[in-house]
């Protein structure tokens, strides 16, 4: 048993949590959970020694509620908290407090976390250890001038990121005057907007998203664990990850051990974190940022490793040392099966598990925390596990990857599984006969390339595919014996109704199990723009408001920007579908919306105009995600 460390406090959810609490449980080391209500059957609140309920149904009142937090420490006599990752990770203040409870913390010190959770200091940090990030200027936005020269020099499109983004959060890419004017406008602080917030950096189009997964002990030693390729990406946010990174050349991979080290000795990092780097087709290699916590795909890194990586987080924290990683062995990928719909460029869903059954045989891991019967929240992160693939070589584990995709069976929500088998039959990808073709923006160009309905309105493709599709997709399947001969069959759903006259009865629902992010829910339900008519601004999704770009009484012309939403990690912008006055505004920044909850009333011509209850037709939106005019799109080369 590990030293000092004898009660553990899991302040997170879902996979991550049960996984923490595996560890855990194999040292010796006694558990304390903490769950929202929707969390309270879930596996690891079952699984845990203790479990504390977090009255509230907001992240705000449950899992991000430092004090409740704090006492529920003092409540349990844990002596050491496990953050996680998302959450409170990466928030320094809650570190400090956990430390001045008299607990330890498992993560970096509350000033290693202060000096790289904000990107302008982490590059600062970056320049200080002599690894060179990705060219732009180390201070927040404070003029247009200074934008335009910085654009004219480096040449279109550039980057404009928030200081405080994570996780590909914030990520604005601007690609000539007119649109950086347009971003500066609406941003522009001496409006109440945010732009001291933002910093610049060139766009480096066709780079991959290369990792380290890292380690420092107390002692001073250091070690790279594994690295990572996570280049196949969407809204910033990973999809496939693999390790070690596949066809880097020594150099390019010396270079990224070397840059790390340099990272973690700069801030004195005593602990596990991931080094975030591009590295460009001429294997240059830029820095990123440096995550301080456990990610979502050190799974793949424990696999090519040998190495429990929670282990090691408990081991340093108690003053040990790590285990040093020579050389890595085979080849490992992570599929995230999420809730989402390849149909509709990956939109975010929800809905019941009427069936799963996950793959299983040699080199085949599964992280969930979702059974069948349980409900996909729309309230958290459409992740439902990770589907975790190793063989002997990447060619074997390739291989290995088609036959469990074909053994993954989900029913009752959509999930990304036709599209990964596509990815994994793609010679770009698989580099079966051609080069690997793989980067950052390869997978939106290549197949999430659905023109939405309303795409000339400033809707973005990720959010509102046309909903047509679905009913041209639904269907059933059954399985029939014909002269003794086992058959399936697919019959579309429409036919199914009518022939029964209702749906095909599901398994019994169980209490929701919300997951670790925000989705959306029914987005292809959704109108696609107001009818100019009422006068009423509704949110189109469930979201958190981020800023309030008017003021009661304020006139407003169609098509200014009135609210900035937040849902799964991106920034969603809430446009004036008429000419107006602002006569109320519902929401504050901060707030938790829901689809159809009203943001803001609009007098239209004189007119007076009240919320109305239940699911309003939404306002124009666009997302950094989507290609409309006025988009401010957000594109995910990095997360």
């Amino acid at each position: 048993m590990v030293n000092n460390v004898t009660r553990v406090l899991v302040a997170n959810r879902g996979e991550i949590a049960l996984r923490v609490v595996r560890t855990a449980r194999e040292m010796g080391i006694s558990t304390v959970a903490v769950y929202a209500e929707q969390d309270r059957d879930s596996q690891y609140v079952q699984m845990a020694d203790e479990a504390y309920l977090l009255p509230g149904d907001t992240y705000r009142d449950t899992y991000l509620n430092e004090d409740l937090l704090i006492d529920v420490l003092h409540r349990s006599g844990a002596t050491a908290v496990h953050p996680g990752y998302g959450f409170l990770s990466e928030v320094p203040s809650f570190a400090g407090k956990v430390i001045d409870a008299g607990a330890a913390w498992i993560g970096p010190a509350p000033e290693a976390l202060q000096d790289l959770g904000d990107k302008i200091t982490a590059r600062r940090v970056a320049q200080r250890a002599k690894v060179p990030p990705v060219p732009g200027i180390s201070d927040p936005v404070s003029s247009m001038r200074e934008l335009l020269t910085f654009a004219h020099t480096h040449g279109y499109p550039i980057m404009m990121k928030r200081t405080d983004g994570g996780g590909g959060r914030g990520i604005t890419v601007v690609r000539n005057d007119d649109e950086l004017r347009g971003f500066y406008l609406n941003h522009d602080a001496l409006q109440g907007g945010d732009l001291n917030e933002y910093f610049v950096e060139r766009f480096i189009d066709k780079a991959r998203h290369v990792e380290t997964q890292c380690g420092r002990d107390s002692h001073g030693n250091f070690t790279v664990y594994s690295t990572r390729d996570c280049s196949v990406q969407r809204r910033n946010q990973k999809l496939i990850e693999e390790a070690p990174a596949p066809f880097l050349t020594d150099a390019a991979v010396e270079q990224l051990h070397r840059y790390s080290q340099s990272l973690f000795e700069a801030v004195h990092y005593v602990g596990l974190g991931t080094c975030e780097f591009m590295v460009t087709a001429q294997n240059k290699v830029y820095f990123l940022e440096v995550n301080p916590r456990l990610q979502v795909e050190h799974t793949v890194s424990e696999e090519v490793c040998g190495l429990d990586l929670v282990r090691e987080q408990f081991t340093i924290c108690s003053g040990g040392e790590l285990t040093k990683v020579d050389s890595t062995r085979g080849h490992s990928f992570e599929l995230r099966i999420t809730c989402e719909d390849p149909a509709t460029n990956l939109t975010p869903s929800s809905g019941t598990l009427g069936r799963v059954r996950w793959p299983s045989g040699p080199g085949i891991r599964v992280d969930s925390g979702v059974e069948e019967g349980d409900t996909i929240s729309p309230k958290f992160d459409s992740m439902m596990g990770k589907l975790v693939v190793s063989a002997q070589n990447r060619e074997a584990a390739v291989h290995r990857v088609r036959r469990a995709l074909q053994e993954l069976d989900i029913e009752g929500v959509p999930t990304p599984a036709s599209l990964y088998a596509a990815i994994f039959n793609d010679p770009d990808f698989t580099a079966e006969g051609r080069p690997f073709g793989v980067s950052t923006k390869w997978l939106e160009r290549t197949y999430l390339t659905r023109e939405p309905s309303n795409a000339g309105g400033g809707q973005p493709a990720s959010l509102n595919a046309p909903a047509p599709e679905k009913d041209k997709t639904a269907s059933e399947s059954f399985v029939i014996e014909m002269n003794d001969r086992r058959v399936k069959i697919t019959v579309p759903q429409d036919i199914v109704n009518n022939l029964t006259g209702l749906s095909r009865a599901r398994s019994a629902r169980k209490p929701t199990q919300p997951l670790r992010g925000q989705g959306l829910h029914d987005l292809q339900n959704a109108p696609a723009k107001d009818d100019g008519k009422s006068g009423v601004i509704a949110s189109p999704m469930q979201a958190v408001v981020t800023r309030v770009n008017v003021a009661e009484g304020q006139s407003v012309a169609k098509g200014d920007l009135l609210v900035v939403l937040e849902s799964m990690k991106m920034e969603n912008y809430v446009y004036a579908p008429v000419n107006g006055t602002v006569s109320h505004i519902f929401v504050r920044p901060a707030d938790g919306v829901d689809g159809g909850e009203t943001l803001v009333t609009i007098d239209v011509e004189g007119a007076h105009v009240r919320p109305k209850s239940g699911a309003v037709e939404p306002a124009g939106v666009a997302s950094d995600s989507g290609a409309a005019p006025h988009d401010h799109r957000q594109e995910e080369d990095r997360q």
